[in-house]
């Protein structure tokens, strides 16, 4: 039996690829929404269609090949036509918490060099307040991991480090670093403001805080259907 919340990713996913134009420039996030659009994209050009494909993740660049979608390294100066991605929670505003699947400097360093952040979602991922469903990932330097704990905790941001999906040792992600996963005491009201305190922090690299970068998001429905919703101001 399908899962319903796959349908739904999937339906955001072929949304979002149907932007898709010919040789565009498109930077692939990470997780299993992002999945869908990758294999979204083999389906709908599979003769490549001209497209210059830059992943934010190991995980996303080896589902890329294997499915032949054209993909390359990071260069300098690449900037990218749109880029499309999955969230772990969505805002009304459109600011989103991301990083759970460990990807959050990469995936948000490509939407800043992005002319256009497409988020695919399903509507379970729908809340009134970021870090209400999901913890916050932040990005840090294993060194300063346990000064960070101990700084974070006593100031009403309780977090924990990330294990290693096999229990042994910590989560690293493709840069090295280690995530903390941090769950606000109480509702969060200003997510831009608690990512500028958490960046504050000696030893933060990165925060799963994406406030002002999606311009579009999709939201995949049980039909197959698919809302969307847009950022103010955005074309």
């Amino acid at each position: 039996m399908v899962d319903p919340h796959e349908a739904e990713k999937a339906a955001a996913a072929r949304a979002a690829v149907g932007r898709v134009q010919p040789g565009m420039r498109v930077a692939l996030g990470t997780g299993t929404t992002a999945a869908h659009a990758v294999s979204a994209l083999a389906a709908r050009f599979p003769d490549g269609g001209g497209l210059t494909c830059v992943a934010s993740s190991e995980r996303t660049e080896a589902l890329a090949r294997e499915l032949h979608v054209p993909i390359r390294a990071l260069a300098a100066g690449d900037r990218f036509d749109l880029m499309i991605d999955g969230a772990d929670e969505v805002d009304p505003s459109l600011s989103l918490t991301k990083g759970g699947g460990g990807a959050l400097f990469r995936e948000k360093y490509l939407a800043r060099r992005s002319q256009q952040f497409l988020v695919i979602v399903d509507p379970s991922k729908l809340v009134e307040h970021l870090g209400s469903r999901s913890a916050i990932p932040v990005e840090v330097v294993p060194y300063a991991r346990d000064s960070l704990l101990a700084e974070l905790n006593g100031r009403g941001l309780p977090a924990t480090v990330r294990p290693a999906a096999d229990g042994k040792g910590t989560f690293r992600t493709d840069n090295g670093l280690e995530v903390l996963d941090v769950r606000p005491s109480g509702v969060l009201e200003d997510p831009g403001r608690l990512d500028a305190e958490l960046h504050g922090f000696p030893g933060v690299v990165e925060t799963g805080l994406f406030v002002g970068l999606a311009n579009t998001v999709l939201i995949g429905r049980p039909d197959g259907s698919v809302e969307e919703r847009r950022a103010r101001g955005s074309r």
